[in-house]
């Protein structure tokens, strides 16, 4: 873009989704040739990591880290698929029921093998550990992850930079939703690696005494936390989600379990929008009614008028919601297959998905609308258009 957009402040918002999280590198990597670079930043889980991965590192080599870490994570096509392709006959992967066949080898080889540069599976099962450790509350070592965190981001820039960055944990002893904030921490590899700490998968990551798991227990979007956070502010935000809610209707044991884990962590983001947009409006009237209230009237005014009174505001919002939207050959493992192959197709649907959306003006311009808000889901369109 030749100029940036009228508003105050550019958001990226990252949802959790394991593997499918390659599909947010594609989706920044549009944002980035389009030159939208984010003034904020929060992500949940692999949303997390792909956070401080972008925070952690300047404009022009952001993509480039995005690369790196996704390549360093996923392996190249293994020995066992191509095995399983050759007994059968297969050449092409262009048959669902066989591709989805190998999408679940491939997924296989992660439980078994661990995803390189990322996890490695314990050699001793935690059940069979000593209690109290992180060997016996996980099934995976995530030494790895600190490791290539370390190496491709840089943390005193997240810490000094211009950019506010956030991820979401879990306090598990109080079960309360923590935020791990530049404005209100020093962040580290071990705030990200609790954002995406899922039990039992991972280990619970101690920060200061108290230990932390995987923010999407509770939430897995950060899109409530950005936009009510104060001061607020004119927002153009582009909510990254791994996880579609509308669905059809499982009719087996398989499809139901993808179907749950769907509507689990897709958390509700349609419907946190619209409660936004509710709130948003109450604001936008407040705001019009203070604007006929004399100001000797208002300097008299009780605390809890006062209170009232700094709610309002006239902020506007456009959000844009880029959802991914699984294949029909992906299953419930589709979150820890992480296979290159798979990897370069969800980069590529989310850097197709966001060229949509940003050819369409109307993303750029501030919203007319009483509310002061409005919602883009052009891919999504586009996909019903084509049912």
């Amino acid at each position: 873009m030749s100029e940036r957009p009228p508003f105050e402040r550019i958001a990226l918002l990252l949802q959790g989704g394991g593997a499918l999280g390659s599909y947010q590198a594609g989706v920044y990597q549009a944002l980035a040739e389009a030159g939208l670079h984010p003034d904020c930043i929060a992500g949940i889980s692999i949303g997390a990591i792909n956070s401080a991965l972008i925070a952690g590192n300047p404009p022009e080599r952001r993509v480039d880290a995005l690369r790196a870490f996704w390549e360093a994570i996923t392996a190249p096509p293994a020995a066992l698929p191509s095995l399983f392709a050759s007994m059968l006959g297969v050449t092409q992967w262009n048959n669902d029921l066989a591709h989805g066949w190998l999408n679940q080898m491939r997924a296989f080889i992660t439980l078994t093998g661990g995803a390189p540069d990322f996890f490695s599976p314990r050699p001793i099962p935690p059940f069979l550990s000593i209690t109290g450790g992180p060997a016996a509350q996980s099934f995976y070592d995530v030494g790895p992850l600190r490791g290539t965190l370390e190496r491709l981001v840089d943390f005193d820039r997240i810490n000094a930079g211009p950019m506010r960055f956030s991820v979401g944990a879990v306090n598990v002893r109080s079960g309360n939703f923590v935020y791990f904030d530049t404005t209100s921490h020093v962040i580290g590899p071990e705030h990200v690696m609790a954002s995406g700490a899922l039990p039992p998968g991972f280990p619970a990551v101690e920060i200061d005494g108290e230990h932390y798991w995987d923010g999407g227990l509770i939430s897995n979007t950060p899109l409530q936390w950005v936009l009510e956070s104060k001061p607020r502010q004119d927002t153009l935000a582009f909510q990254v989600d791994l996880w579609s809610a509308k669905g059809e209707f499982p009719e087996n044991l398989a499809s139901q379990d993808l179907r749950l884990k769907d509507i689990r962590f897709s958390s509700r983001t349609r419907a946190a929008t619209d409660q936004f947009r509710k709130a948003q409006s109450l604001r936008r009237a407040l705001g019009h009614l203070i604007e006929r209230i004399p100001e000797a009237a208002l300097a008299e005014a009780d605390p809890e008028v006062l209170a009232l009174l700094a709610e309002a505001d006239e902020k506007v919002y456009n959000i844009v919601h880029l959802i991914y939207r699984a294949k029909s050959y992906e299953g419930s493992s589709k979150d820890y297959e992480f296979s290159r192959a798979t990897m370069e197709e969800h980069w590529a649907s989310g850097y197709e998905d966001a060229l949509l959306n940003l050819r369409n003006p109307d993303v750029f311009r501030r919203p007319q609308t009483p509310d002061g808000v409005a919602t883009f889901d052009l891919a999504g369109a586009a996909a019903r258009a084509r049912e």
